[in-house]
């Protein structure tokens, strides 16, 4: 009787094990066009983790991976700054540099706070938005991209939505905004 129950029993474990930010949602699904990020009126994008579809690993949290999909109008290159909330703005506490990947460019950075953001939306007391900037990305051409963020900083659920103040910085966002010369 209780090798009837094993798969059922083994899928609920890696369920449990295997979570996501959001929905993860097959590429191919007809409402993929709502998951698009869309860009903003000064040509920045704002890549919320809550909008992201998510790998979370509670055992290794190293490989974490969160990515979305966005549309670009023309070709052009990009400043990448990682949002972040946290209580402490001297130290923002990622323990292994974040990995972010958009075509076969890899930008590879330990975040530290170059911005502070008072006030922001994004975050609720007692934490503080802190912007890392990560580098910059050039897109060649028009078309839909797929963004990508290693960080053991994705995890599930909404910074608002969590009451838990034991972890000292989230990771809130990437923003690509325009490099203009």
């Amino acid at each position: 009787m209780i090798k009837a129950y094993f798969p059922i029993v083994f899928f609920l474990i890696l369920a449990g094990f295997f979570s996501s930010c959001t929905n993860n949602k097959n590429s191919k699904d007809p409402d993929d066009a709502r998951n698009m990020i869309q860009q903003q009126d000064d040509g920045s994008y704002f890549l919320k983790l809550e909008d992201a579809a998510c790998y979370v690993d509670q055992d290794d949290p190293s490989g974490n991976t969160a990515e979305w999909k966005f549309e670009v109008p023309g070709p052009g290159r990009y400043k990448v700054w990682l949002s972040s909330a946290t209580v402490d703005t001297l130290n923002l506490r990622y323990s292994n540099p974040v990995k972010i990947s958009l075509l076969d460019n890899q930008l590879v950075k330990s975040p530290e706070c170059d911005v502070i953001i008072r006030n922001s939306d994004d975050v609720s007391h007692p934490y503080y938005r802190t912007d890392s900037y990560m580098g910059s990305l050039y897109i060649p051409e028009s078309g839909e991209y797929n963004i990508q963020i290693i960080s053991e900083k994705v995890t599930k659920g909404n910074i608002n939505e969590d009451n838990n103040f034991n972890e000292s910085t989230k990771l809130v966002s990437v923003i690509l905004t325009p490099a203009i010369r």
